[in-house]
């Protein structure tokens, strides 16, 4: 276990050690399993790998573990009921739709059980993630009528699922688990081809991750490389704790070795950091702390400011003024960052209000654009013919480009009667219907190489040649909004798709490799980004701003709530201490006297980094 504080060349030692150990080992035929916790962190510790080690990349897996679970349910779900085509359902849309089916099912089971039960949908994740099935429930739960309710629900939801064959997030997780419990040879065999596991982020890893890592390793496997850092667990909503690490250390006895050095922060920044995290207790016993390698900046003041504001309007008003004053020629390299999303939206409107682009950043699980909806539908279709849930999404997004007005209800009601394949009755209506040459064409396109042809990349590149073609049109204006971002977005997943699967995946390892990806469009240049200092953790920029910096806001008035010395409180210190090792050369730290309208204290954790509360 490698613990390694921010900025100190944690995903550098983890790709040195991968392409070491496959350089070393060029006549052997095992691989080596890399996990990690977001698909930009993969993509690039690919890249890397490449570059050192060329050829040697076949031998690798590297993904998130929601990647790799869904590569073994492909490989060996069926032994729990797992179809290797199953859908993955990631949008809210999706899963709001099933759970709505699952109350109505339940309902018909339990009269107990209300259309307002959809409610439940965080109670049922919640107990996924911790591996506790239906049954399960009522032993896990204090209020037994509310346990009854959730059982049923619970029930509901995972059999609609199936019904759909369907996973969703928590599934992946879910499922794994239960193969990998059921069947210890399969452990077995993972280990003999997976001879090395090196895992990235490892203090962000809940109970259902770690224990897909110890039902793999079977109480026998030790080949475990791991990086964290304890002063960086910030996703507690999520199931991180500290009580991992302490996990990892009795269950496989690893050597801690220790990475103290931070190359990225300037040498104000890395004291500021030091003495805030020092107030933490929940800490692996003699963590060293950081050291910077940067010279301290000639001027004080230069790197390091600190400014109150009497609004929370006002704040916003002053980190947009700043930024267009300071950093308007460097606007990519400039990060605002909040423990909220409201406060973000007050600076997003005075940035537009200096003409300066800005863009909060969060996940993304739908394409934007009619005309990449319509792609990813026909995709799913031709993956699954009967799938009338999409065939919605398809046909919707298919009529605002073309002006057509097909029936979904229509299509259904005519292929049941025939042959039943939704996308081929879709294809043949709309030949039938099309006058405009170029709609028909696009039907012709599904027709030929989707129905009657499997040559899915033929199709995705005649459609993109397609869009091209209609998107100058004034008339489709409208209809292709959010085209040129869904472009980048498609261009960009179909390459590091293929760079993780192979030049060739089939359709459906394509898709749901594509269902697990964020369709959030990278910020260009001219853009300031706006992040929640959860989306922030492993990003780096020039210049940050932390806004905010009062009490009940960071710390919140959840975590003041359950005392100064709870895990809670901790959290929220450590979400400070994120917040600001983003910085490479100049931190910016703000506060205002009053947020909607009340009034708020300076936030201890300003005092605890050795700051005056700021300029009054």
């Amino acid at each position: 276990m490698v613990l390694a504080g921010p900025g100190s060349g944690k995903t550098r030692v983890l790709t040195a050690r991968i392409a070491r150990i496959l350089d070393s080992t060029r006549d052997r035929p095992f691989r080596i399993l890399g996990l990690t916790f977001t698909n930009k962190a993969a993509d690039e510790m690919r890249v890397r790998v490449e570059r050192l080690v060329p050829g040697q990349e076949r031998r690798l897996f590297l993904g998130t573990f929601h990647s790799f679970c869904a590569d073994v349910l492909r490989q060996h779900g069926v032994h729990v009921g797992i179809k290797p085509d199953y859908r993955i359902y990631s949008s809210t849309d999706d899963i709001a739709a099933i759970m709505q089916e699952a109350v109505a099912k339940a309902s018909r089971v339990n009269g107990s059980v209300l259309p307002t039960d959809t409610t439940l949908q965080p109670i049922i994740d919640n107990l996924r993630a911790l591996l506790v099935s239906p049954e399960e429930v009522p032993a896990r739960l204090h209020d037994q009528e509310l346990a009854g309710r959730v059982m049923v629900v619970y029930q509901a939801y995972e059999e609609q699922l199936k019904a759909a064959n369907a996973l969703d997030f928590n599934s992946l997780l879910y499922h794994a688990c239960e193969l990998f419990g059921k069947y210890p040879a399969l452990g077995k065999q993972y280990r003999t081809v997976y001879q090395y596991w090196c895992v990235d982020e490892f203090q962000d890893t809940n109970h259902a991750q770690y224990t897909l890592l110890k039902l793999m390793a079977g109480g026998v496997f030790r080949e475990v490389f791991v990086v964290a850092d304890d002063d960086q667990i910030i996703y507690q909503w999520n199931g991180a704790s500290y009580q991992r690490i302490e996990n990892l250390i009795s269950d496989f006895q690893p050597q801690v070795l220790q990475l103290p050095v931070n190359y990225r922060c300037p040498a104000e920044v890395v004291d500021l950091a030091n003495r805030l995290i020092s107030h933490n207790l929940l800490r692996t016993r003699d963590k060293e702390p950081l050291q910077a390698v940067r010279e301290r900046a000639p001027v004080f003041g230069s790197v390091i400011r600190i400014s109150v504001l009497d609004s929370d309007r006002d704040e916003a008003e002053f980190v947009a003024a700043d930024i267009a004053d300071r950093h308007r020629d460097d606007l990519g390299r400039v990060a605002v960052l909040g423990r909220n999303r409201s406060l973000l939206e007050g600076v997003k409107g005075a940035l537009q209000s200096q003409g300066i682009r800005a863009v909060i950043a969060q996940r993304r699980d739908s394409f934007a654009s009619a005309p990449f909806i319509w792609m990813h539908s026909c995709l799913r279709q031709s993956n699954n013919r009967v799938d009338a849930r999409n065939l919605e999404s398809l046909v919707g997004s298919f009529n605002q480009i073309s002006g057509l007005e097909i029936s979904v209800s229509d299509l259904v009601a005519t292929a049941r009667a025939k042959h039943g394949d939704l996308l081929r009755e879709w294809a043949d209506t709309t030949k039938a219907q099309a006058v405009d040459t170029d709609v028909r064409e696009a039907a012709v396109n599904v027709s030929e190489l989707l129905v009657q042809g499997a040559d899915y990349k033929g199709f995705v590149d005649r459609s993109l040649a397609w869009f091209r073609k209609l998107a100058p049109d004034s008339g489709t204006q409208e209809q292709f909004a959010g085209f040129s971002d869904d472009l980048r977005v498609w261009t960009e997943l179909s390459k590091d798709i293929r760079a993780s699967l192979g030049v060739a995946p089939s359709l459906q390892n394509f898709l749901q490799e594509l269902d697990l990806r964020s369709k959030e469009p990278p910020a260009d240049a001219s853009t300031v980004t706006l992040m929640t200092i959860h989306g922030a953790k492993g990003k780096e920029f020039d210049h940050v701003y932390l806004i905010g910096l009062a009490e009940d806001v960071i710390p919140s008035f959840q975590s003041k709530r359950r005392g100064d010395r709870s895990p809670e409180m901790e959290e929220e210190r450590r979400n400070c201490f994120v917040a600001i090792t983003r910085a490479q050369k100049t931190l910016t730290l703000t506060r205002a006297r009053k947020y909607h309208g009340w009034a708020k204290e300076p936030s201890r954790f300003i005092r605890e980094m050795g700051l005056a509360p700021g300029r009054e």
